[in-house]
């Protein structure tokens, strides 16, 4: 079956990451065409507005028009906005309907309402949505209205981050990195309570509002290389979730990559979290909201050397069973092959 595949972050045909899953699809069932956007996606914490702009979706209409001008039998795209613009141009017109599968499926968020009502009509052609926890099937097939079976988890996919750093054991810190349904005020008061040093890697309109005291740093605009280097170099990374039913999955590539690097955390037990982290093995889990819970469980890695060595050993192992291009790829051609046979195709 011949497959367009259009994913935002590809701007380039030839390009370093620009074949993405593609060499990891095992067999030769499946033919692909790749469609680059247009022009490079803006960086996460670069942006001003959390939700998509006029301007952001100009950019995916255009990437839906020269995705379309191609596409022969199926589409994949990758994050929610292509799958939306693409599904309601299919549905708005009277061409022959495509297949389609929705990779990393993730809109934050499950609003009622005008958004719910648009979701509902453009997706809803859409054959598999590809999600990376468990919960979001659920969610997402009541969100919009659609069968339960066309929800599919997936591990996320994480490339392997090079070790190239130790634990600073002159100037330990804590580290809190990410954007995404952090609880920023929960981290900074545990911290504050155990008198570590801590640093929190974000954008400014994430830490918008947010009272950070002087001791914490929080330097902006560094290169994902630097934000690797302090995952590193702390001696516990800290991934500390807000709950909220209405979100979806958040934290996920922060997890994945910190287990590359062979760091021990701890996570929130929400959103999704329970899908990657085991507690006791390769990380630690403490409930939500919890000052005194995170306190207790940053302490616990931070005095003792050997127990963040087993964690973070056990959390590489299972990134290396777990997050790698091949696992992604055999899950993405097992998905197509059903599809293809859901359909009838060839």
């Amino acid at each position: 079956m011949h497959w367009t595949l259009a994913a935002p972050f590809i701007d380039t045909v030839g390009g370093e990451g620009s074949a993405w899953l593609i060499p990891f699809v095992p067999g030769d069932r499946h033919q692909f065409e790749v469609v680059p956007r247009r022009k490079p996606l803006a960086k996460w914490h670069d942006r001003a507005s959390p939700v998509s702009t006029k301007e952001e979706w100009i950019d995916y209409w255009n990437h839906a028009t020269d995705t379309l001008a191609v596409a022969q039998e199926g589409v994949i795209t990758v994050f929610p906005q292509l799958p939306a613009v693409i599904g309601l141009r299919q549905r708005l017109s009277p061409r022959k309907k495509l297949a389609m599968v929705a990779w990393l499926f993730n809109v934050g968020l499950c609003h009622p309402g005008l958004r719910q009502m648009l979701s509902r009509f453009a997706l809803k052609d859409v054959n598999r949505f590809i999600v990376h926890t468990r919960r979001e099937c659920d969610m997402y097939a009541e969100w919009l209205g659609l069968p339960k079976d066309r929800f599919e988890f997936v591990p996320i996919q994480a490339i392997e981050v090079p070790i190239e750093y130790e634990e600073d054991t002159e100037d330990p810190f804590v580290l809190l990195q990410g954007s995404a349904h952090r609880d920023f005020p929960t981290f900074i008061e545990a911290v504050q309570r155990l008198g570590v040093r801590a640093v929190i890697l974000s954008g400014p309109q994430a830490l918008e509002g947010v009272d950070v005291p002087a001791n914490i740093e929080t330097p902006f605009g560094v290169s994902k290389a630097d934000c690797q280097r302090f995952a590193q170099k702390a001696r516990v990374n800290v991934v500390p979730m807000i709950r909220n039913d209405q979100a979806t999955a958040a934290g996920q590539v922060t997890v994945a990559e910190t287990m590359w690097m062979k760091r021990p955390m701890v996570v929130s037990r929400c959103n999704g979290a329970e899908d990657y982290v085991i507690d006791g093995d390769n990380g630690l889990l403490v409930e939500p909201h919890s000052v005194d819970a995170l306190a207790d469980a940053i302490k616990r890695l931070w005095d003792d050397a050997s127990l963040r060595t087993r964690i973070g050993g056990q959390a590489y192992d299972y990134a290396s069973r777990t997050f790698t291009d091949q696992a992604a790829g055999a899950a993405l051609g097992s998905i197509l092959d059903r599809v293809a046979d859901e359909i009838g195709a060839r």
